[in-house]
């Protein structure tokens, strides 16, 4: 009977993670998709303008999969700018790699081109409201 049960778990955690990493990041094939998952999603979207032609974009997609992935408060959406001109259009992207940070509806930061992870990172911090804690104002009162 334990035997039964390890073997079959690593199925059931296997399709769990990989479910909620669907979750996590997706791809916009439209202005539907877009308005739904990005514009009406229920956390903020850093959503990431790319070409498959574009070598820096190849760079770029890992590592921001890499940094979002992991968060519960931030999901990451990736648009072809080929397949997407009307949204490249709309969010005026004149290059690529460019990515922009949404929530509730609103542009709050954006840049265009190959970051540093601290970029990255500053763009989702900005975007969760999360920053690093300081000590010194939890034990300070006003």
């Amino acid at each position: 009977m334990l035997r039964s049960i390890r073997t079959c778990m690593p199925s059931v955690v296997r399709r769990i993670s990989l479910f909620r990493q669907n979750n996590k990041r997706y791809e916009i094939n439209n202005n539907n998709d877009f308005v739904n998952k990005v514009m009406n999603g229920r956390v903020p979207v850093i959503v990431n303008f790319h070409a498959d032609w574009c070598d820096p974009c190849k760079i770029l997609t890992p590592k921001l999969i890499e940094l979002i992935e992991p968060m519960d408060k931030v999901d990451l959406a990736i648009i072809d700018v080929e397949e997407n001109p009307e949204l490249v259009h709309a969010f005026e992207v004149k290059a690529v790699p460019a990515v922009i940070a949404i929530s509730n509806g609103l542009v709050v930061d954006k840049f265009i081109g190959l970051v540093n992870n601290e970029m990255i990172e500053s763009l989702i911090q900005k975007l969760t409201h999360e920053g690093p804690i300081s000590t010194e104002s939890k034990n300070t009162e006003s």
